[in-house]
């Protein structure tokens, strides 16, 4: 069943398009993988008795083994993941270290505009590696350290003008969402099915939309508040935050795809990206949220 997600259909695996065990040489059948191969037994090299030098010229009676490439497992999508996260940790911590004192003459106006290149830098290497049929190790990073640099600013704006605390709070949040999430996932056996991913994906664009509307309507001072810290702001903040949870589980069934079809190793890199977008997405409508609650 093909994935609405458009961080995941550029690839077969997470689509059902591929299949466990599939080889570079696209056999899914593990009695395959030596087709048109002389086959072995034990120690011996039985399909190579007649030509004892032809394909082992050291006559070790040993014949050609297939190489294993790698297969995605969950190991190395938690590897994965702990990187990129860790690359927006780094950067965020180094984006509040180094702009100095909220207070500061020009500190402000530093850090909107550091938020605003993390944001729509990060906007658009999501787009890139969101359509690009081979995931890029470097742009996952490089999304990574983008959106650093904005949770980085961004949350030291909200808590110069808010008061301290809202950053501890945000993270202890989007922790316990996301531990809430995947135990729920797993102990009730959430089944994911074409109907549920159709409405969070539609959702989840329409979300963007608006938000991209009203940040484009704010630059003429006609921003409507659905970004804001208003009664609407808490609105979109609430349905975001209740978007970003299902947009989790969505990630979780296509990883768990991913890893039963057998996908080569670098795919984890894709599934690191995806789990990297929505938490980043849950802290950033908490933190808001949060900011919301206290200016109340």
């Amino acid at each position: 069943m093909q994935s609405s997600n458009p961080i995941f259909n550029r690839s077969e695996g997470f689509n059902g398009r591929g299949a466990r065990g599939t080889t570079s040489a696209g056999y899914t059948d593990p009695s395959q993988w030596n087709v048109g191969r002389p086959q072995q037994g034990g120690y011996g090299n039985q399909g190579y008795a007649n030509q004892p030098y032809g394909n082992d010229p050291y006559g070790t009676g040993y014949a050609p083994q297939p190489v294993d490439q790698g297969r995605m497992s969950i190991d190395s999508v938690v590897q994965k993941t702990g990187l990129t996260l860790g690359t927006v940790v780094v950067f965020a911590a180094l984006t509040w270290l180094l702009t100095g004192s909220i207070n500061s003459p020009g500190t402000a106006q530093t850090l909107y505009g550091l938020s605003m290149l993390g944001a729509l830098g990060g906007f658009a290497l999501s787009m890139v590696n969101s359509f690009k049929k081979v995931v890029s190790p470097a742009l996952v990073i490089g999304y990574a350290a983008l959106e650093g640099v904005f949770i980085g600013a961004f949350s030291k704006v909200l808590e110069g003008v808010y008061g301290g605390g809202l950053v501890v709070g945000a993270v202890v949040g989007t922790l316990a969402a996301v531990g809430g999430t995947l135990a729920a996932y797993k102990f009730f056996d959430i089944q994911v099915g074409q109907k549920f991913r159709t409405w969070v994906i539609a959702a989840m664009f329409g979300f963007v939309a608006v938000s991209l509307l009203d940040m484009v309507l704010g630059f003429f001072g006609s921003s409507f508040g659905f970004n804001g810290f208003g009664p609407l702001g808490l609105i979109s903040s609430l349905f975001g935050l209740g978007l970003g949870v299902l947009m989790l589980i969505l990630d979780f069934d296509f990883v768990e795809r991913g890893i039963a079809a057998g996908l080569p190793e670098r795919e984890s890199w894709r599934a690191a990206f995806g789990l990297t977008v929505t938490i980043v997405w849950i802290y950033i409508e908490i933190l808001r949220l949060l900011a919301i609650l206290r200016n109340n």
